[in-house]
């Protein structure tokens, strides 16, 4: 999901709560890497230095089927058409 000023957001379900709500993408990507290895938030930058934002909003606007996969301060991070974000 895409705002009017360009930013991407995933949706993402609060503790598996009925409640789903927009978070940035970048927000999104930094608290996945932080739950999951040693990386600290601010030693990730713009999530724009790691990928393309169209790509991103294409992938999550269904317009892209294949997922997005790149390194995030040597871990690999992919993202799905649902928004779900992986770490390696």
């Amino acid at each position: 999901m895409s705002s009017e000023n360009g930013d991407v957001y995933i949706m993402q379900d609060e503790d598996n709560e009925e409640w789903v709500s927009p978070t940035p993408a970048r927000d999104a990507v930094v608290d996945a890497l932080t739950e999951a290895t040693d990386v600290e938030a601010d030693a990730v930058e713009a999530l724009d230095a790691y990928l393309d934002p169209a790509d991103l909003r294409a992938l999550l606007d269904g317009e892209r089927a294949d997922p997005l996969t790149f390194t995030v301060e040597g871990h690999e991070v992919t993202i799905d058409g649902e928004g779900e974000i992986q770490v390696a």
